[in-house]
C-alpha cells in the first residue's frame, strides 16, 4: 500500500475489516440453509418492520426501483415467506405480510446477527464499544450527509 494517501489506507483497510467481519462464523446461518439471498433477507426485514407495506415503499427505502422489488416479493411469495393482501385504500395496491415460515426465518436471521455482534463487542470494555459505536455512528451521518447534499 505504499503510495496510498492516508485516507485509501484506511478505506481499504476499513473494507478489510468488513469483509472479515462478514466472514465471523457462529455455526449454521439459518439464511444460507434456507436458500434465501441477502437482497430477498433485506425485504424479509422491511416487511417485518412495517407489516402491511407496499413495494413502492420498500423500494423507496431501499432506493430500489418497485419492479425490482416486485421480482423479489414474487420469489419470496413463490417461496411461502411472505404473501399479498389488497389494500383496503387502495384496490390497486397490495399490502405485504410475512407468513409464518418468513416470520420465522427472518427471527432467525436477526438472531444470528445480534450473536455476531455480541461476539464482535465482547472482545471490548464498555467505554470502547461505547467509543466504537459513537464513532461508527458519526461516520455514517457525515456520509448520510454526503449523500443527501449529492443527490439534491
Amino acid at each position: 500500500m505504499e503510495g496510498d494517501t492516508p485516507i485509501e489506507s484506511a478505506e481499504l483497510q476499513l473494507l478489510s475489516l468488513f469483509n472479515r467481519l462478514r466472514r465471523v462464523a457462529l455455526g449454521r446461518n439459518p439464511v444460507h440453509e434456507s436458500g434465501v439471498t441477502g437482497p430477498q433477507l433485506t425485504v424479509l426485514d422491511r416487511i417485518a418492520a412495517w407489516p402491511g407495506c407496499g413495494v413502492q415503499e420498500i423500494a423507496d427505502d431501499l432506493g430500489l426501483t418497485a419492479p425490482t422489488v416486485s421480482v423479489t416479493v414474487r420469489r419470496l411469495e413463490e417461496a411461502g415467506l411472505l404473501m399479498r393482501r389488497p389494500d383496503p385504500a387502495d384496490g390497486r395496491a397490495v399490502q405485504l405480510f410475512l407468513e409464518p415460515r418468513g416470520e420465522i426465518l427472518q427471527q432467525q436471521a436477526v438472531a444470528f446477527r445480534l450473536e455476531k455482534m455480541r461476539r464482535l463487542l465482547a472482545g471490548l470494555t464498555p467505554d470502547e464499544r461505547e467509543t466504537l459505536l459513537a464513532m461508527l455512528q458519526r461516520a455514517i451521518s457525515a456520509a448520510e450527509t454526503t449523500e443527501g447534499a449529492q443527490n439534491a
